[in-house]
């Protein structure tokens, strides 16, 4: 006899689901036919196919052991990522990150081991608080992407619920995300909002701006207001009412104020200034929600921002 208790992650779905994420080698009739002769029960009871299951339940088996994994330690992959995160905050539900320019956020075609959300695993792992072997149902994710080159804000969602509600709340706007970047020159207006529509070059991955509508754009608005200027540079805060690719590093662009390092749009795309990278950071996130966010409600109403942008004191 065995006993398992359902963990946050595992509820709110159907046993036969559960025990075939579980028991991956079981075949289902044989799955079936251990619940139909009460080899398999839930709370010391029979069950159903379809009981959901909660969280805190007790599922008992009486069943062959070669269905239970071996419990000595497994090798993942996350764990040849470095496990330290720059956290901006964290609970027991979400985390925000500060990732670092240089960083993938998702392991590309070629498969880096070393990814933003591969360290995330690994710390969760080394918390305690994930483990692939226990968390069959759910595995933590990142809400949001940021540019390889690009450093700011990501969020990762530490469970189901929290990874449910915050991919809706993205997608409603119900988050405000800000961005600083260093521009060259100084923009005429010190604040706008910038109009236009853009169109995309798979192949190359570049991003045109127009001024009107053409065939396969899509409309763009992006607000800025200086903070600062000098040494022929300006300090710009950003926020996006679009969200496009190079949004922001092609619409300053096309208004003649470049980000300062950017390889694509820049001035000198062959020696973008001297920086390793663009001078772009999503260093602001607003949580501003205007429906019912459930069990991240508290964070409604919360700022949160990077401590130090690299580039912040070039001017």
């Amino acid at each position: 006899m065995r006993t398992l208790t359902i963990q946050k992650n595992d509820c709110n779905q159907r046993l036969d689901k559960f025990l075939q994420k579980r028991f991956r080698t079981m075949p289902k009739s044989l799955m079936y036919k251990y619940i139909r002769k009460k080899c398999i029960k839930l709370n010391g009871k029979k069950c159903d196919i379809d009981a959901m299951l909660s969280e805190g339940d007790v599922l008992t088996f009486y069943i062959k052991d070669e269905f239970f994994e071996a419990a000595e330690e497994k090798h993942y992959d996350f764990l040849k990522a470095p496990g330290k995160l720059d956290i901006v905050y964290e609970d027991e539900n979400i985390i925000l990150i500060d990732k670092k320019p240089g960083v993938i956020v998702h392991p590309d075609k070629q498969y880096h081991f070393d990814s933003l959300v591969s360290r995330v695993l690994h710390y969760l792992y080394d918390k305690g608080e994930y483990d692939p072997e226990r968390d069959k149902a759910f595995t933590p994710a990142l809400v949001n992407r940021i540019d390889r080159n690009t450093g700011g804000i990501v969020i990762a969602a530490k469970n189901a619920e929290s990874l449910r509600i915050m991919n809706a709340k993205m997608k409603s706007r119900e988050l405000e995300k800000y961005y600083l970047c260093l521009v060259h020159g100084t923009p005429k207006k010190s604040e706008d909002i910038l109009n236009g529509y853009i169109t995309k070059n798979e192949s190359k991955n570049t991003v045109r701006v127009h001024k009107t509508q053409v065939e396969g754009s899509k409309e763009i608005k992006t607000k800025y207001k200086v903070l600062k200027s000098g040494r022929g540079m300006s300090l710009v805060e950003v926020e996006l009412l679009t969200g496009r690719t190079h949004q922001i590093r092609a619409h300053m662009a096309s208004i003649g104020h470049p980000l300062v390092g950017d390889s694509k749009y820049g001035k000198n795309k062959k020696s973008p200034d001297g920086f390793r990278y663009q001078a772009l950071y999503s260093y602001k996130l607003i949580f501003n929600f205007s429906t019912d966010a459930g069990i991240l409600d508290y964070l409604n109403g919360r700022e949160f921002r990077v401590k130090e942008v690299w580039f912040s004191k070039e001017v």
